[in-house]
């Protein structure tokens, strides 16, 4: 294994846990308005919509997928999502930029910048907690419009670490990935080599280069800080039911005439497999499971896989962040159009689809195989506190107009209030096990 802490400096790893409040308090950035907590967070209180007869919009892929069906049988909500979100010519996130007030949901780092500048702070504390290695790599997946990226570029540029580490992005929508190039290069250039791992390449004004990936497969095996914001969530889920000590699938049909007065709007319905599918075979369930339904993805269990193998063999953490529970859940596959909630199966490809993450799958499946040691989920609200989110509050508000001050401070609770998202949103790092005992000595900050 190429990765060791064998030049690590101890005496400097025991006073790293006091760096963030020392951070929040030396560096004081240009507030950014963000836009007003009172309306976005209606995403997470509004009723559930009833679907409406509503005409199709250009990028509906109702026709494409009851051809699919009819042609091919039910699919399953895997399928489902998968084309909704990502097909290269009506994908939800292909084509347009679907955040903020404008669009259909808006993310923490929108919300509140305190929020990108803690996790910066957490990524350089643990960083060099392991020793501060170079060069390394900042890998975000699914980075939507950038801001989590800006501002963790932000603090990073304040610590003079630009010439130690690069910047890829996970990103498979053209459109998004233009929106991010422009937030965070003075400079870009399309890559058209076939055989080259990245298509887009850009550096910042502060001479950060930036490399833009299709999949994480793509992205060079060095030592990596991953980033998660709201990306696993957005993968496909199969929906299995359990019948007897069997399970089957929940698949996805042709609404037909017979359905209820309710229903026969939709142009889909729900149906159960007959007999279990490849997907509800492959599926093991922990022994103490008690659910009799639940969501599964195959995509999170290969990335997160992948993830566990890159950190053992060259060195890296993983932070994910994202709403979820550990193994409790039922049904939360769901849809978000203009920041209300949608009905899923209603106009497909104008609303974002999403289903809660599973973080005890994901500690599962990571830790497996003995690479990796997980930490967490635990509540973004508590997260960000022990992060000195506080601290950093108070510290933009002495700095900031007094006319800004309500919306910082909105801002802040709505990422904090348990009531909003300070419990629903979770925290879950991954690092390699080789490193336990060291945490042990030195835990992870915000997790402790």
């Amino acid at each position: 294994m190429s990765f060791a802490i064998s030049n690590v400096s101890f005496k400097s790893l025991a006073v790293v846990l006091s760096y963030n409040l020392r951070l929040c308090r030396k560096y004081s950035y240009k507030t950014v308005r963000r836009p007003d907590s009172a309306f976005v967070s209606r995403k997470l209180t509004a009723p559930q919509v009833e679907h409406m007869e509503e005409k199709q919009a250009p990028n509906d892929l109702t026709k494409h997928l009851k051809a699919k069906i009819l042609a091919t049988g039910p699919i399953t909500v895997a399928e489902y999502m998968r084309e909704i979100l990502t097909n290269p010519l009506s994908g939800y996130y292909m084509n347009r930029d679907v955040f903020g007030r404008e669009g259909d949901f808006i993310t923490s780092p929108e919300i509140c910048q305190i929020f990108g500048e803690l996790v910066a702070v957490w990524v350089v504390s643990e960083w060099r907690k392991l020793g501060s290695p170079t060069p390394f790599q900042i890998v975000e997946l699914g980075p939507g419009r950038g801001t989590l990226a800006r501002d963790v570029l932000k603090v990073l540029a304040q610590f003079k670490l630009s010439k130690e580490f690069s910047i890829h992005m996970v990103e498979i929508s053209p459109y998004l990935s233009k929106v991010q190039a422009q937030r965070l290069c003075f400079s870009t250039e399309t890559i058209n080599d076939e055989n080259s791992t990245h298509y887009l390449t850009g550096k910042t004004a502060s001479g950060i280069n930036i490399y833009w990936h299709k999949r994480l497969e793509d992205v060079p095996r060095k030592f990596s800080i991953v980033l998660a914001h709201e990306f696993f969530d957005a993968l496909p889920v199969h929906k299995l039911q359990r019948d007897g000590k069997q399970w089957k699938e929940i698949l996805i049909d042709v609404n037909k005439a017979d359905t209820t007065d309710k229903n026969k709007s939709l142009p889909f319905r729900y149906v159960i497999s007959k007999a279990p599918t490849p997907v509800s075979h492959l599926y093991q369930p922990i022994p103490e499971e008690t659910r009799d339904s639940l969501e599964y993805s195959l995509d999170t269990d290969r990335l997160i896989s992948m993830m566990s193998d890159r950190f053992e063999c060259e060195g890296g953490i993983g932070l994910i962040m994202d709403y979820g529970h550990f193994g409790e859940n039922c049904d939360t596959f769901r849809a978000f159009k203009k920041h209300q909630l949608h009905e899923p199966l209603c106009a497909p490809g104008t609303a974002d689809l999403t289903a809660d993450v599973d973080f005890r799958q994901i500690k599962r499946i990571a830790e497996e195989n003995g690479k990796v040691i997980c930490f967490g989920p635990v509540e973004q609200g508590s997260f960000l506190k022990k992060m000195e989110g506080d601290a950093r509050l108070e510290q933009l508000l002495s700095n900031a107009l007094p006319e800004n001050h309500d919306i910082i401070r909105s801002g802040y609770k709505m990422l904090t209030d348990p009531n909003q998202m300070g419990k629903r949103f979770k925290f879950f790092s991954i690092f390699p096990s080789v490193l336990k005992e060291h945490l042990e000595k030195f835990p992870v900050n915000g997790f402790q």
